[in-house]
């Protein structure tokens, strides 16, 4: 690793050779100028990581030199030094940008404290700054993958509607990607650097579910030993995105509508509102205008979020995708798991085009990566993807209720199905599974055992 690179700016010769033995002897790659015009004349020529200025120097003080520094966005971390020092300049120096100020005389240990501390800074934000690299590359319209007319349609809409605060409704069976695209809309937004919260409605129980969106204060109920900021909070200045909000009882609801009218929160055990900047992106499996007519979502609430609907096509729908979906999938655990696949066999990606994809592109993607790990050759063949699969377009319920002519033993397969599917739709949430399934919680566990179903 290279030493890092330290420019000294002060008038004091001795100062200057101070600083300078005690940096080069901590690894640092110290240079030292005795004036800002110097300073700015060598900033020119090659960049440093961190900058040591002095505040009083002849013809360009230190503020002054801060003041250019950040005109010309000069990235290296800056700390100001000064003998004259008090606390009114070392707050202007940080209002103009510098990361600390240390008052002369100082001890070596003092100014080795201070870069230490600025270096951990420094490196926190080089890693956001990947981060925030690799999820905008992550999530940007290229990865959201299709060449088909739906989808081409999907990507002009996100564009449309990506630079608008406006509320947006994402509606599609589960695993079409809803959460994708909610941050293709957010990354590809104005937004885009603020943060991406998201909250699954669904998993999580009612009872839990108005602290986590609007979280509470200390001592607002028995466990909480300390205040928590809710999603709302946490998403300001961003995107909140509410994942199966079709699943929200009618009383969280009216929170949601009253948060999104009022543009504020208040936390439980709090009479304190709280403003918030928030763009709203919903998503769920349901009908919810049929929802509404059957009074089990409120229609204000719908009103208000369906602004901007955003209708995603299952799988089955745009079967000419499948083949750049297989290449992408291939692709990305070869990386992961250093892999070397190839590809399909024709016979294996013939299997992927015949088949309904009840789970769409989850199911597609889990499918793929299985059949690379148990692949012993470079290209995947029909044996090594899933049994349905293998079976046909039909999945494996289809098949057994259509062999099976007792209506006793036909309910038994597809009521174990149905739990099936429900457990794993939530997550293994039982209580919500059963408000999927539209049976009582003990019902639901009565059955479980009874069809010897793993939770």
């Amino acid at each position: 690793m290279e030493p890092r690179k330290i420019l000294v700016v002060d008038d004091e010769d001795s100062m200057r050779h101070m600083l300078s033995l005690i940096l080069k002897r901590e690894g640092y790659e110290a240079r030292a100028v005795g004036r800002g015009s110097e300073a700015l004349a060598l900033l020119e020529k090659e960049p440093f990581d961190f900058i040591l200025s002095d505040v009083i120097m002849p013809e360009m003080g230190g503020l002054e030199l801060l003041r250019v520094l950040k005109e010309k966005k000069v990235e290296a971390t800056i700390i100001m030094m000064s003998a004259y020092g008090n606390l009114d300049t070392a707050v202007e120096a940080m209002k103009l940008g510098a990361y600390d100020y240390v008052s002369k005389p100082f001890k070596p240990d003092e100014i080795l404290l201070t870069l230490r501390k600025a270096e951990e800074r420094e490196h926190l934000r080089q890693e956001n700054r990947l981060l925030r690299q690799a999820v905008s590359r992550d999530y940007a319209f290229a990865n959201i993958i299709g060449k088909s007319p739906k989808m081409i349609q999907i990507f002009e809409t996100i564009k449309k509607i990506a630079e608008y605060k406006t509320s947006v409704l994402i509606l599609g069976e589960s695993g079409t990607g809803k959460e994708m695209v909610a941050k293709a809309i957010h990354f590809n937004s104005p937004r885009s650097e603020g943060p991406f919260v998201a909250v699954n409605c669904g998993a999580i129980p009612e009872t839990l579910l108005e602290s986590e969106l609007f979280g509470f204060e200390k001592g607002a109920f028995t466990d909480a030993k300390k205040e928590k900021r809710g999603s709302f909070e946490m998403a300001h200045g961003g995107t909140l995105f509410l994942d199966e909000i079709g699943e929200m009882s009618l009383a969280a609801q009216v929170k949601i509508l009253r948060a999104l009218q009022e543009g504020e929160v208040k936390r439980l055990g709090s009479e304190k509102s709280i403003k918030v900047d928030v763009r709203i992106i919903a998503a769920t499996i349901r009908d919810l205008s049929k929802a509404v007519l059957e009074s089990k979502f409120r229609e204000d609430l719908f009103y208000r979020l369906n602004v901007l609907p955003l209708q995603l096509p299952p799988l089955r729908e745009r079967k000419e995708d499948l083949p750049l979906l297989a290449e992408h999938f291939i692709q990305k655990y070869n990386r992961e798991h250093a892999l070397n696949i190839s590809g399909l066999t024709e016979q294996a990606l013939a299997l992927l085009l015949e088949y309904a994809w009840p789970g769409n592109v989850r199911e597609m993607e889990n499918s793929i990566e299985r059949a690379m790990i148990l692949s012993p050759d470079q290209r995947i063949q029909p044996e090594c993807l899933p049994p349905e699969i293998r079976n046909g377009s039909h999945p494996p319920t289809d098949l057994l209720l259509r062999e099976e002519m007792s209506v006793k033993k036909a309910t038994r397969i597809l009521e174990a199905d149905l739990i099936r599917r429900a457990l794993k739709k939530t997550g293994g949430n039982r209580s919500q599974a059963s408000r999927i399934l539209e049976i009582s919680h003990p019902a639901l566990l009565s059955k479980i055992r009874e069809y010897g179903i793993e939770k």
